[in-house]
């Protein structure tokens, strides 16, 4: 918790973690009402998954740029600025006219969002370097923290009755609290690297933080998408518990951002990462035993493990020799978004055409996997 009590201690950390905190609030306060934009434009699920690829979409495109982009304008500027325009993209889907107008607004959403993520991480990166601190994994757990407040703010959706005024106030949170904290980083640029030549050296750990966050991060993807439906298909667990297996993985992952920094700070970034590996492996094992109360701490035991992997590998990233921090974490978190939006769809396959608990194994082999690659990168690192 050393990391936790640095950011509510100290201003200058706690202005980045909130832009993590806000981006989740804006992100999770969308997510609400998707049922309700469906029904109001009379669109199919089918055309409705068509719009929120443009969503992802706008994330992707974007990425190319964002080290370009952080470069020239400065990073706590970049953040900032990618607040604001968040703030306003996070508008426009709820005020979409049309289907064509959604699928619009939603690429403005995406592309926003990602160059908001980009810059926060090179930003937390650059602040952990200049002033020798570790505060990643705790803004992911701010991060994870905003996903809790836009899920209480869920409760509004009654009494308000009014999805456009309802992301507005969350629009006014976020804006006031970012307004307030923004000195803290506002001026903060990236350290100027001396890019060595191009060599498969330099790509070689690249590759593999990348592969690590492709497969952590669709591996959050299809645990949060498929581990309600696995409590209750194949644990046969009745219908009161079959949301605490989401549950129980968003609270466990939550504290092991919290509690990460200083775990890394003590055993290093290469070892936090294999031991999350092996946590979540433990998981998996429990969640296929089928049993429904060891399921439920099997998912427990996921969201622990796979709390600090994220963080650190864009910690790493935004260290490796040669190379800019905000080009190495935009790398990573490209990978991690291809798997977080790639793993629940191939998942489902897997479980439509021959079981969930098979989707389940496959997700085993792949916290296998990272374990693997945990050794290969402490072998390069040596």
């Amino acid at each position: 918790m050393k990391s936790l009590r640095l950011i509510l201690g100290k201003a200058r950390y706690f202005g980045p973690s909130w832009v993590f905190a806000s981006i989740n609030i804006l992100f999770g306060t969308w997510a609400i009402y998707i049922p309700t934009v469906k029904e109001t434009l009379h669109i199919s699920k089918s055309e409705l998954g068509i719009a929120i690829f443009f969503l992802a979409l706008g994330v992707f495109t974007v990425f190319p740029f964002a080290s370009g982009i952080i470069n020239r304008v400065g990073v706590g500027k970049s953040t900032f600025y990618g607040v604001l325009a968040s703030c306003v993209a996070a508008m426009l889907p709820l005020l979409a006219p049309s289907y064509y107008m959604l699928m619009a607004a939603l690429f403005l959403f995406g592309a926003s969002n990602g160059i908001t993520d980009i810059s926060m991480n090179t930003l937390v990166t650059e602040i952990e370097k200049k002033d020798k601190v570790k505060f990643m994994a705790a803004s992911h757990g701010f991060f994870s923290l905003g996903g809790v407040l836009a899920g209480l703010g869920s409760f509004l959706i009654g009494p308000l009755s009014n999805p456009v005024l309802h992301m507005f106030i969350a629009v006014l949170l976020v804006l006031v609290i970012n307004f307030k904290f923004r000195k803290q980083y506002f001026t903060e640029v990236a350290e100027e690297i001396e890019n060595e030549p191009f060599s498969f050296g330099l790509l070689k750990p690249l590759m593999l933080l990348g592969l690590i966050s492709f497969l952590a991060m669709g591996s959050e993807g299809a645990i949060v998408d498929w581990s309600g439906l696995y409590l209750k298909e194949i644990a046969l667990a009745p219908e009161t518990l079959w949301g605490l297996g989401f549950l129980g993985f968003q609270i466990t992952m939550t504290l092991g951002r919290f509690l990460g920094d200083g775990i890394s700070d003590k055993i290093g970034s290469v070892k936090i990462v294999a031991v999350g590996a092996i946590l979540a492996i433990a998981g998996y094992f429990l969640v296929l035993t089928t049993n429904t109360y060891l399921s439920i701490i099997g998912f427990a035991l996921n969201g622990l493990g796979f709390s600090v992997m994220v963080p650190e590998v864009f910690r790493i990233g935004g260290n490796v020799k040669g190379i800019d921090s905000s080009k190495g974490i935009a790398f990573i978190a490209g990978s991690g978004y291809a798997g977080f939006l790639c793993a629940p769809p191939i998942l489902g396959f897997l479980a439509e055409n021959y079981s969930l608990t098979r989707s389940f194994v496959v997700l085993l082999a792949c916290g296998f996997l990272i374990l693997l690659f945990t050794f290969l990168l402490k072998k390069k690192k040596a």
